[in-house]
């Protein structure tokens, strides 16, 4: 799919906007507004939209021309993939979309949280984990898989051997083990209670879990110099943040995930290289 291009003061009123449900929460217009105005487009606007599962399809029918996007967030990022009429490969990798974007006739599914974990981890400094550490088994975590696979056109992969992976609950960890066999990615699928033993020896930490579920283990001993990335940002810092900054580890929020795949939307939906610097400003002023 061409990608739009933006147009200036006096072109066409664009829209996009950020749906889901609960949404009121989403710092996604802070972020998008301030890439806008950085890059000089006065006629874009983005919103929040309140939305479900149930509501998608329709509300994605009844756009007009002037929508250039959407971004997507819980719960609607699987059934995304439903409503488009393209779906990128990465996307169909994983098997989640938290991006539409619109042009008449078209609707293209893609996934920019695989490369914004990516940008975020390397932003901290990792180059390669040989002991990763994935917690949870959503949407994700799916995500994770990829940044970790190097899915994106150029990327290099960020990991070697199989990653292992704690869940709650196994027998709901099917669409995490169909995603990683698209990748060619080995899991060591565990229960969460082996953390204690294998936060110890990872050098690479990404929790994907739920606020608050993974607060009891800020009192595992962490690896000193590893990674931790929770992808938590409501609050932040998170009780396993904390213990990991204090640990020695180096600590990435989701708060970065957040900019960096708003990043890449905005370059997906506008056609222009984001400006991350600017985005990153805004966030903070926002917090």
């Amino acid at each position: 799919m061409t990608e739009p291009t933006a147009g200036g003061p006096s072109g066409a009123v664009r829209r996009a906007a950020v749906l889901g449900s609960p949404i009121a929460h989403s710092l996604s217009p802070v972020l998008h507004t301030a890439a806008y105005a950085a890059l000089g487009i006065s006629n874009w606007s983005y919103t929040r939209v309140e939305c479900t599962e149930d509501d998608l399809p329709a509300f994605v029918s009844g756009l007009g021309a002037e929508w250039a996007g959407l971004s997507l967030t819980m719960p609607l990022k699987r059934v995304a993939l439903a409503v488009a009429t393209e779906v990128s490969a990465e996307a169909a990798a994983i098997g989640a979309a938290n991006t539409l974007l619109l042009a008449p006739g078209r609707r293209r599914a893609e996934n920019t949280d695989a490369p914004g974990m990516a940008d975020a981890l390397r932003e901290a400094g990792l180059q390669m984990a040989s002991a990763p550490l994935l917690l949870g088994a959503g949407g994700t975590a799916q995500a994770a898989l990829a940044a970790l696979a190097g899915t994106a056109p150029g990327a290099a992969p960020l990991v070697t051997g199989a990653v292992t992976v704690l869940v709650r609950s196994p027998h709901r960890a099917d669409a995490l083990r169909t995603t990683a066999e698209r990748l060619g990615l080995s899991l060591d699928l565990r229960p969460l209670d082996e953390a204690p033993t294998l936060l110890a020896e990872a050098d690479l930490v990404i929790a994907t879990l739920p606020k608050g579920i993974a607060d009891p283990l800020a009192h595992a001993v962490l690896r000193p110099g590893a990674v931790v990335f929770d992808v938590v940002y409501d609050p932040w810092p998170t009780a396993l943040a904390t213990a990991a900054a204090a640990a020695g580890c180096r600590v990435v929020s989701g708060l970065d995930l957040l900019l960096h795949q708003a990043g890449h939307q905005v370059r997906l939906m506008t056609g222009r290289d984001a400006p991350i610097e600017a985005m990153r400003a805004a966030l903070a002023a926002a917090r």
